[in-house]
């Protein structure tokens, strides 16, 4: 209970945020999910299918059902959304605590009190780290808070199986499945679990063929969760080819993943809530060529240790496993990485740290530490929790609208094209045309394959009076989206315009002129409350074609 509130405390300051990025989509345009009938349920289990933006090419239905409770609660209210995120993370936290007790019991010679102490490190280590507040200030990433609690539930009943054998591993299997079903990416679970059979639970010697089949039916829903989910992004045009992210720069990504996830962790400062993908990676570019070489000496040093420290070893290996769906390997998006992604895939470095914890208290304990030693190391290590809170605090307030969000990516990289044509859109819901401008040209000429941000930039130029320009940058946004009922509009504005006799023609009705000049200009006034609205769906990062 002292873990999941002091988890809610630290996130409170998410309930003042708004819908941000693809949660207005989502959510806020989005009328599918609301509501729990036949219609809205066979809707949730079939939107896999469709090309779905944000939430889309992922089989999701334990999400939306989540999100369709949230709606018939609080309706568009963001509070709500919020608050479900942050409850989630808080009984997250609980479990783990529930989860590191056993396995850090099964793992170390530490008494009660100190398993306790170290298993509470773990958790708070894990739920407070800015690293979480991403995916809990996120309304979109429910799929990641949500996830969790199944994921933790699969794990502890599958320790209680190891035990007692019986029901306990269906009910495990059950686990997983709504984990599935929550966020596909899990699917990796299984080898995890295979992993804590070789430590902490030593159960491999002499039965790893009675192991790996306790393995088969967990295994057989990740493969079903896996084509799905492919199935899905290729309907959905979601996956990066290879013809523009070869085997040897999607090598390099997965290799700078793991090391960016690990060493963000370590030191979580300089974070930011989008890390755009270059252009072309280049596998010998200094961090792409550094990243490998430190997982290639890592993985010969923990194969070194591994009969001195297990531990590290079934940590880092169940990291890598987890990490894997996201680490690039399989490209989607426009991002090099996503704090998001580190949400399930750190557990085990939370769980390092309480083993450390038990090691310094049951040293004090049995008279091998100094007595002045172990109130100094618990001390330092509440005060970095401390410092973990402040920073999560920092994080969570990036994502309480869009123009904060996407300034503060911005601050962290100038250069990030997609951060600078979010930051236009976000200055042109507000009716800041000419701000907007400089931004939207910028971000088009560093990305041109940004093709939305054509229509943005069209309606900026269309409401600082430049119609010829206006109607060149709709044109070609009308090239890439012709089913666009908005683009049309603003086009024929710009043309009605641009077109408009100023004076009536000779021996005809100058002021029937003037009037149909004047109601040209009042269209154009009053379209633009539209660019506000929150179906600019093409728009939005991640799902350029």
């Amino acid at each position: 209970m002292l873990v999941a509130t002091a988890t809610f405390i630290v996130f409170t300051p998410a309930l003042w945020n708004g819908f941000v990025w693809d949660d207005e989509f989502n959510l806020v345009e989005n009328r599918d999910y609301r509501g729990l009938g036949w219609a809205q349920l066979a809707w949730m289990l079939t939107t896999h299918r469709l090309h779905h933006p944000g939430l889309g090419g992922q089989w999701i239905p334990l999400t939306w059902m989540s999100f369709a409770v949230d709606w018939s609660v609080w309706g568009l209210h963001p509070l709500g959304y919020h608050l479900t995120n942050i409850l989630l993370h808080a009984v997250s936290a609980a479990m783990l605590y529930l989860v590191a007790r056993r396995l850090l019991a099964a793992a170390t010679e530490g008494g009660e009190a100190a398993v306790r102490l170290g298993a509470g490190a773990a958790a708070l280590f894990f739920a407070l780290h800015p690293l979480r507040a991403e995916a809990v200030a996120w309304i979109t990433e429910r799929r990641e808070v949500l996830s969790m609690p199944f994921v933790l539930l699969t794990v502890l009943l599958y320790l209680k199986a190891a035990e007692r054998r019986g029901l306990w591993l269906a009910a495990s299997v059950a686990a997983y499945a709504l984990a599935l079903s929550a966020k596909a990416t899990t699917m990796t679970l299984p080898f995890v679990l295979l992993v804590l059979d070789f430590y902490p639970l030593r159960r491999l010697a002499g039965q790893w063929r009675a192991r790996l089949l306790e393995k088969v039916p967990y295994v057989l829903l990740a493969v079903a969760a896996m084509t799905v989910t492919l199935v899905s992004l290729r309907a959905a045009s979601a996956l990066t080819t290879v013809a523009d992210y070869g085997w040897p720069a999607r090598i390099a990504i997965a290799a700078h993943s793991l090391v960016f996830y690990v060493a963000k962790t370590a030191i979580p400062l300089g974070l930011s809530p989008f890390y755009e993908l270059p252009a072309r990676v280049d596998p010998f570019a200094p961090r792409f060529l550094g990243a490998a070489l430190a997982v290639v000496v890592a993985a010969s040093i923990l194969t070194a240790l591994v009969r001195r420290w297990p531990a590290l070893l079934a940590v880092a290996a169940s990291y890598a496993i987890l990490v894997a769906p996201v680490s690039g390997l399989a490209q989607a998006g426009p991002h090099l990485v996503a704090l998001r992604y580190s949400y399930v895939s750190c557990l085990g470095w939370a769980l390092l740290i309480g083993g450390g914890v038990v090691g310094i208290a049951e040293a004090a304990r049995r008279g091998r530490l100094p007595r002045a030693y172990a109130p100094a190391a618990l001390g330092a290590a509440g005060l970095w929790l401390v410092g973990l809170t402040t920073l999560t605090t920092t994080e969570v307030q990036k994502w309480r609208d869009n123009e904060t969000l996407w300034r503060s990516a911005l601050d962290f990289d100038p250069a990030c094209a997609m951060c600078l044509g979010n930051v236009g859109d976000a200055l042109e819901r507000e009716g800041l045309w000419a701000p907007a401008l400089p931004l939207l040209e910028r971000a088009l000429a560093l990305r041109p394959q940004y093709v939305g941000f054509h229509r943005n930039l069209g309606l900026a130029l269309l409401q600082t009076g430049r119609y010829p320009q206006a109607i060149a940058e709709l044109e070609l946004a009308l090239v890439y989206y012709p089913h666009d009922a908005h683009v049309r509009h603003y086009l024929a504005l710009a043309r009605a315009v641009q077109e408009r006799p100023r004076a009536g023609p000779p021996g005809g009705d100058s002021s029937s002129a003037r009037s149909s000049e004047r109601s040209s200009h009042s269209q154009l006034r009053s379209s633009a409350g539209s660019v506000g609205r929150p179906d600019r769906r093409d728009l939005e990062p991640g799902h350029e074609p």
